[in-house]
């Protein structure tokens, strides 16, 4: 099925990645014509304690939820850094330079040490240390967002605080500044603004966008039922909703937000709830119930459900890149999007997936960047390595002294 609607697209994406120091404007010397300056200038992008790369600088953030002993694995070098335990943690995400281990009483911060910056028509790439940061406040169900700006917490009761994120990068949490009022949902930076759903009692929740303080500034008229579900994309923030999705663009200061409808009525159990994708793509993947994977292409504001085996993980990179699903056969097996024909599969490389709540274990994961996808094995203690771009070719295997049950990549 594909659904499609007209979507306000954003002016076209990156039309060249480049790290020449020449590709990123001039400074005083280039500006003024007047020759060399006495004093050598900083140079463009340069970023203290950090080395400067001309590649993505990938690192996967590893956790074994029963042990608490935390990896990390350099992709560049192959090397496996045994950092301090994370006990407790249950779920671990990131926002492409940070780790955020999950637990019941609070989260963990870890710099990776890896991050890009985009510039929009180039990006710079970075690696440092590893370092710890702290612990933030907040439960089971607390979200963390960010941008280049700000990190956002948001509790499981709705409420959200602000964290600066220049404090992050200097190896400390910093003064939060709470947010007034309660949210029905995550609190999404975007477009030096914050986007995130209000409600009040029985009405569906409705999209709000405030300042950096929380002032509102803006409501573009939408709604959201049963919301569940957010990602930043080139296109704007989507916003699961029981009927589909919404996409919230900001243009020139002004801010809309366009439903993106199903189209036909889907059961619960085979909405959208949980997105992944490749971050800087504006494809999203999210399984469709047990034996079908929904791709939303939010550029075109179209949803595709592609019918496959049960599906234990999916991923894309999206921009005419396979959907790479994990079955319960343990291989990968690769879709052609568009007509959703199964173009090939993997022989069966977890052997064994964990049961999930079973000592600590969790799904397997595909996280996805412009070149490879990587899916942890945690009963096999290894993470594989898998060009999706050539027949899912198995690329290379990195084995690992721990249960690798949760993983997330940075760098990218």
């Amino acid at each position: 099925m594909l659904v499609r609607k007209n979507v306000t697209s954003l002016a076209p994406a990156l039309a060249a990645v480049i790290l020449l120091t020449a590709g990123c404007g001039g400074g005083d010397e280039a500006k003024s014509g007047s020759g060399p300056a006495s004093s050598s200038p900083t140079p463009h992008g340069y970023v203290e304690g950090a080395t400067e790369a001309a590649e993505q600088q990938s690192r996967l953030l590893l956790g074994d939820p029963g042990s608490g002993e935390t990896r990390v694995l350099d992709l560049i070098t192959g090397k496996v850094h045994d950092i301090a335990r994370s006990p407790g943690a249950t779920a671990l995400t990131t926002d492409g330079r940070f780790g955020y281990f999950h637990g019941p009483d609070g989260i963990r911060v870890l710099d990776s040490g890896a991050w890009m910056v985009d510039h929009g028509d180039h990006v710079h790439y970075y690696r440092a240390k590893v370092q710890e940061v702290g612990d933030l406040p907040g439960g089971t169900g607390t979200s963390i967002r960010s941008d280049a700006g700000v990190t956002v917490a948001t509790s499981a009761d709705g409420k959200a605080s602000v964290y600066r994120r220049a404090d992050l990068e200097k190896g400390t949490l910093g003064a939060p500044s709470p947010l007034p009022g309660t949210f029905a949902g995550a609190v999404v930076p975007y477009a030096e603004h914050l986007v995130t759903l209000t409600a009040e009692s029985g009405a569906p929740a409705k999209v709000a966008v405030l300042d950096r303080s929380g002032k509102r500034v803006a409501a573009p008229e939408a709604e959201c039922e049963q919301p569940r579900g957010d990602a930043v994309t080139r296109r704007g923030v989507v916003l699961g909703c029981a009927d589909g999705a919404l996409l919230v663009h900001e243009d020139d200061g002004a801010f809309t937000a366009e439903k993106i409808p199903y189209g036909e009525d889907v059961p619960k159990a085979e909405r959208a709830v949980e997105f992944r994708h490749r971050p800087g793509s504006s494809t999203l993947t999210a399984p469709a119930g047990n034996n079908a994977v929904w791709v939303l292409d939010a550029g075109e504001g179209a949803w595709t459900r592609v019918k496959t085996g049960p599906v234990v993980a999916a991923n894309t990179a999206g921009e005419g890149s396979p959907l790479v699903v994990l079955e319960t056969d343990g291989s990968l097996h690769g879709y052609d999007i568009p007509t959703g024909k199964e173009t090939g599969a993997t022989d069966p490389l977890l052997k064994e997936l964990p049961e999930a709540g079973a000592g600590g274990g969790a799904a397997p994961v595909i996280e996805v960047d412009r070149s490879r996808a990587y899916l942890n094995d945690p009963e096999g203690k290894r993470v594989y390595e898998i060009d999706y771009n050539d027949d899912l070719r198995v690329a290379r295997t990195f084995d690992v002294d721990v249960r690798p049950s949760l993983m997330v990549e940075t760098g990218r």
